[in-house]
C-alpha cells in the first residue's frame, strides 16, 4: 500500500522512525569544530588518513559498506567527545572496524584480531585491543542498531527503484552509490551532514542526471517527509558534486584499489640480506669455452640428460625453449 505521493507506508515508517533517531548517532558538532580549525590534537587530515585506511582494510577482509560507515561512525563519535592522542589514534580506527564488524557481519566473517592488527601494520597488541573495545564500548554502545547515512541510502534507493521499475527506467545501482557514500566519509566535513541529509544530496546528485518527471517527484516528496530544507540540500549536494569530481580524477588514489604493502622489521632484513650474501654462487665459464664445439654424437647424446642440450654459443638462448 502507497502513500505520501507514491511511498510505500512502510518504508515511510521506517523513514520517519530513523529521523527520529539519527540524531543519538551524530558526532558532536563542537568536537568537529575542533578538529576542523586544529584546536584538537587530532587533525582533520589525521582522521581523514585513518578513514582511507579503514576503508583499505573493508575492501582486504571482505567487509560490507554497513561495516565500513558503522565503523567511521564510531570512530568520528568518539574522536569528537574525547581528548584522544595521535598515537592512539591508528588502535581506536583499528578498533572501531572490529567492534562493527562484530555488530554486521556473519561471526564466521569477522578477522580474527590478531589478522586485524598484522595487517594493518597498528604496533599494538590483542590485549591492548581489547580494553580499547571496553572503552570504546562504555561510551559510545556500539552493539545497539545504528543509524547512519547507509541506512537512509537504502530506504531512498528502495523507493526510488520501485518507482523507476514501473516506470521501465535504469538508475544508478546501489554498489555506485555506496562507493560515493565511502568517498565522502573520506572527508570530515561530511561528518556534519545529518544522515538524512548526505543520503538525499549523494542520491539527487546520481538521479538528477535522468530528468525523469516520476523520480523527481518521489525525491521532493522524500525530501518533505524526511524535513530537510531546500538550502540545506542545495549546499550538500555541491560539497558531494565536489567531491564527486576530486574522487573520479586520475589524481585520486581509491583506497580499496591499493595494493597491499608489506613492513618488513629490521631483524628480518638483516635476515634475509644475510641468507643472499650466503647464496652459493655459479661456477664461472672458461673464456675459451667459445672455441669448443658440440660433436654430433654429443648433441645426439643431449635427450639422455634431464636438462636436455644446452646447444653452441650463437645458436639461440641457452635454456631450452618452453615450446620444445
Amino acid at each position: 500500500m502507497r502513500d505520501h505521493g507514491g511511498l510505500d507506508k512502510t518504508l515511510v515508517k521506517e523513514l520517519k522512525s530513523c529521523c527520529a533517531q539519527e540524531g543519538n548517532f551524530l558526532p558532536s558538532k563542537s568536537g568537529l569544530k575542533m578538529m576542523e580549525s586544529s584546536e584538537s590534537a587530532v587533525s582533520a587530515k589525521c582522521r581523514d588518513a585513518r578513514v582511507e585506511e579503514l576503508w583499505g582494510l573493508t575492501s582486504f577482509f571482505g567487509y560490507s559498506t554497513q561495516t565500513f560507515v558503522r565503523a567511521v561512525n564510531l570512530f568520528d563519535r568518539y574522536l569528537t567527545l574525547t581528548k584522544a592522542q595521535p598515537k592512539n589514534v591508528p588502535r581506536v580506527s583499528v578498533c572501531c572496524l572490529h567492534l562493527a564488524a562484530g555488530a554486521t557481519e556473519a561471526a564466521k566473517d569477522v578477522a580474527p584480531s590478531q589478522e586485524l592488527i598484522r595487517i594493518s601494520h597498528t604496533k599494538f597488541t590483542a590485549s591492548d585491543l581489547r580494553r580499547t573495545e571496553t572503552v570504546v564500548a562504555q561510551k559510545l554502545r556500539p552493539e545497539s542498531p545504528t543509524v547512519t547515512a547507509f541506512t537512509f541510502l537504502q530506504l531512498y534507493h528502495s523507493a526510488l527503484s520501485a518507482v523507476c521499475c514501473d516506470e521501465g527506467i535504469n538508475i544508478p545501482s546501489i554498489v555506485k552509490l555506496e562507493a560515493h557514500l565511502k568517498a565522502c566519509l573520506c572527508r570530515l566535513v561530511f561528518s556534519k551532514a545529518k544522515s538524512s541529509v548526505l543520503a538525499l544530496a549523494l542520491v539527487t546528485h546520481e538521479f538528477e542526471t535522468l530528468q525523469c518527471a516520476a523520480t523527481s517527484k518521489m525525491l521532493r516528496q522524500m525530501q518533505r517527509l524526511t524535513k530537510v530544507g531546500d538550502s540545506d540540500l542545495r549546499q550538500w549536494r555541491h560539497l558531494v558534486a565536489t567531491r564527486m569530481t576530486e574522487y573520479h580524477s586520475a589524481r585520486c588514489h581509491k583506497p580499496d584499489g591499493r595494493k597491499l604493502v608489506w613492513v618488513l622489521s629490521s631483524r628480518t632484513v638483516q635476515s634475509l640480506n644475510t641468507s643472499h650474501c650466503a647464496a652459493p654462487r655459479l661456477p664461472s665459464i672458461p673464456e675459451d669455452a667459445c672455441d669448443h664445439r658440440l660433436s654430433e654424437e654429443d648433441v645426439s647424446s643431449g635427450e639422455d640428460s634431464p636438462c636436455g642440450s644446452l646447444g653452441s654459443v650463437g645458436e639461440g638462448s641457452f635454456f631450452p625453449d618452453s615450446d620444445s
